[in-house]
């Protein structure tokens, strides 16, 4: 198939296109830079701009979406004009071109209201209950691409936490919360949680557009929580990533009931006056307190058996990983 990754120059984006390419398919890639994906074929521009959609659509077979903005905070604006009006651009570019199939990346996010989550499935998406500008407006986005489901064929997919080499959104926050002493653990570090090391998270989108063309109906139309399957504690998970690279793990404590409201103050205090911290996001919002203080982890056997996926890299082996990458560019 000729498939086009929107977003390519983004960490999972990247390494989908990759992987797709690797699997013999004839890779398209649609980001605002270069993507730097051997033998790919880059079209730069971006969701926002219909005509340069149109470009990188025209021709394509599939499209397996994961242009997004992300953040913490932010112009309700921007991301509504990236993640909710960018989706319903690239569906509507996908019909007029005659690409058939459409995989949506999405985040378990979208069902996230703030209570933990224990051992659920996918729950609908959910825009009114969620917290944050980000999963609101995935929340949306993913109700227009399954809502497009019947002369496009489509599955969203939602892997949670991604991590791994070259990470900035994870890893390398954590790595430098660390070493500046300003990386807490809320409450007890004792909430259990999912994650998903990158390669894995990779294989499931290539999984899932593989699902798409098998076409006995399966997946379409469905979204699909993707993880490693072995949820660890806030307080492991966050320890093995400091030791991986070399940084030291929390050194104090804050109670999540505290964070949750420290958030929220700097929320407002955002909307008046950004306090970034040195990574370029606020130091704290009631969004990330309740990640950091709440369980989210999730049943896989539907998204195992639907998909036809299993993860390779355990969380052990993406740590090994993680550390040997960070080694060799040390």
């Amino acid at each position: 198939m000729k498939v086009l990754v929107t977003g390519a120059s983004g960490l999972l984006g990247r390494t989908t296109a990759e992987q797709l390419r690797d699997a013999g398919h004839d890779v398209r890639t649609f980001q605002r830079r270069p993507s730097g994906v051997d033998g790919a074929e880059d079209v730069l521009g971006s969701v926002t701009d219909a005509d340069d959609v149109d470009r990188a659509v025209r021709g394509v077979d599939a499209v397996v979406h994961l242009a997004a903005k992300v953040s913490l905070a932010g112009d309700p604006a921007d991301f509504r004009r990236v993640n909710v009006d960018g989706t319903r651009t690239v569906l509507g570019a996908a019909r007029r071109h005659g690409a058939t199939d459409v995989v949506h990346v999405s985040s378990p996010s979208v069902a996230h209201t703030g209570t933990s989550i224990v051992g659920a499935d996918a729950p609908p998406a959910d825009p009114d209950g969620t917290h944050g500008e980000y999963a609101r407006t995935k929340a949306e986005a993913e109700l227009l691409a399954l809502g497009a489901d019947g002369d496009l064929r489509v599955v969203a997919i939602r892997p949670h936490v991604v991590w791994g080499p070259g990470d900035e959104q994870l890893v390398a926050r954590i790595a430098e919360r660390a070493r500046t002493g300003r990386l807490p653990l809320l409450g007890h570090g004792a909430a259990l949680i999912d994650t998903t090391y990158l390669d894995n998270a990779a294989s499931a989108l290539v999984a899932a557009l593989g699902r798409l063309g098998d076409d006995d109906g399966t997946v379409r139309g469905r979204a699909y929580v993707v993880t490693n399957g072995e949820p660890r504690t806030v307080a492991e998970m966050v320890a093995g990533i400091c030791a991986a690279v070399g940084a030291p793990p929390p050194r104090f404590r804050v109670p999540g009931a505290v964070a949750r409201g420290a958030g929220a103050a700097v929320e407002a205090a955002w909307a008046r006056l950004p306090l970034e911290g040195a990574d370029g996001e606020p130091p704290m919002t009631r969004f990330l307190a309740e990640q950091l203080s709440t369980a989210h982890w999730f049943d896989q056997r539907r998204t195992r058996a639907d998909l036809r996926w299993a993860p390779a890299v355990s969380i052990d082996g993406g740590l090994h990983r993680l550390a040997a990458w960070h080694t060799a560019r040390a």
